[in-house]
């Protein structure tokens, strides 16, 4: 592992000046390549923050794996540019500028999801969308019991991410797919004026 920086920084959630610890280092991930780890971590507030940025570009591609009882420790890598879905589900997670990327595994992205749908449950008070959460939060604790099946899909239209699996599929994403895939970037387009 080599430290590429560390360093004092403003912290970007409270704002103090010279608080916040900032640290990048440059690692290799099995299965994923070369990546930055960058970690904020203030003292004064508690924020924390953590990402892993691939250093490699690889062809746009689409991993896909059933969800199982013998495939929930399955390793997940899923770059801060990918798409994450589970269509029987009706789950589907897109990448945004604040996306970050992460190493879990299936039961992981599972929690998260189910984490995500409580949060939502929380927020909407109308009857359809509790009604529609409670069955999606019972349908993800069926996948993470193994008492039902589904599957995960993972579109990154840099290629960073992985299942690491014999069981997952890899194919190419076509091209009139990528480009309605967003990436979590924001682009400036010239407007010609």
């Amino acid at each position: 592992m080599t430290e590429l920086n560390e360093m004092v920084i403003k912290c970007p959630a409270c704002g103090v000046e010279k608080v916040a610890k900032s640290i990048m280092r440059e690692i290799e991930i099995p299965h994923f390549g070369n990546v930055l780890e960058t970690t904020i971590h203030c003292d004064n507030c508690g924020f924390k923050h953590n990402d892993i940025i691939s250093l490699d570009q690889n062809e746009p591609a689409e991993y896909t794996l059933d969800i199982k009882k013998e495939t929930l420790s399955v390793r997940i890598v899923r770059a801060q540019s990918a798409t994450v879905s589970i269509p029987e589900v009706g789950i589907k997670v897109e990448p945004g500028p604040k996306s970050e990327g992460y190493v879990t595994n299936v039961e992981g992205i599972l929690v998260r999801f189910k984490d995500a749908t409580l949060k939502a449950l929380n927020l909407f008070t109308d009857e359809k969308s509790t009604k529609n959460a409670k069955i999606t939060l019972e349908k993800i604790e069926n996948l993470i019991n193994g008492e039902e099946t589904a599957t995960l899909i993972i579109e990154d239209p840099f290629g960073q991410s992985n299942i690491v699996s014999d069981d997952a599929k890899v194919s190419p994403i076509p091209e009139e797919k990528l480009r309605e895939l967003k990436t979590g970037f924001t682009i400036i387009e010239e407007n010609g004026e």
